[in-house]
């Protein structure tokens, strides 16, 4: 049952956080990142057992099994992609703080703001390379 529990975790933290990361606020990108390296961390975690019974560390002595012990590397990789994931996280806030205009936007784009532009003007659709060499201006 905890194996379902976990793939389901995994499963919400990694399509939210996807998401988030295509929407176009700047905020939203920060949480969907910090949601999808959740997932990442369930994942890792789940890679070491998920057994709770066995000590990562054993007494002198114990008489230690590989199938007794706790696997040390998915736990350094967590500790890890925690720190990787924090010092991100602290990028792109510092980034959107920095983008933030003085008009209190964030400088992403906002379907609202494309409808209010003007259209562009094709460039000088009419005029091609054959009739500019008819009247005698081109190279």
């Amino acid at each position: 049952m905890s194996e379902v529990m976990l793939a389901l975790a995994v499963g919400v933290f990694a399509c939210c956080g996807t998401w988030l990361c295509l929407r176009a606020s700047v905020f939203d990108l920060a949480l969907g990142l910090t949601l999808v390296s959740y997932a990442v961390n369930l994942i890792l975690m789940a890679a070491g057992g998920l057994g709770a019974s066995r000590p990562p560390i054993l007494a002198p002595g114990g008489g230690a099994t590989a199938a007794t012990m706790a696997d040390p590397l998915p736990q350094a990789l967590v500790l890890t992609a925690i720190v990787i994931s924090f010092a991100m996280s602290a990028l792109v806030l510092a980034l959107a703080i920095r983008a933030r205009g003085p008009d209190g936007e964030d400088g992403s784009d906002d379907p609202a703001d494309e409808r209010d532009a003007e259209p562009m003007s094709a460039p000088d659709a009419g005029r091609s390379e054959a009739g500019a060499m008819d009247r005698g201006t081109a190279r």
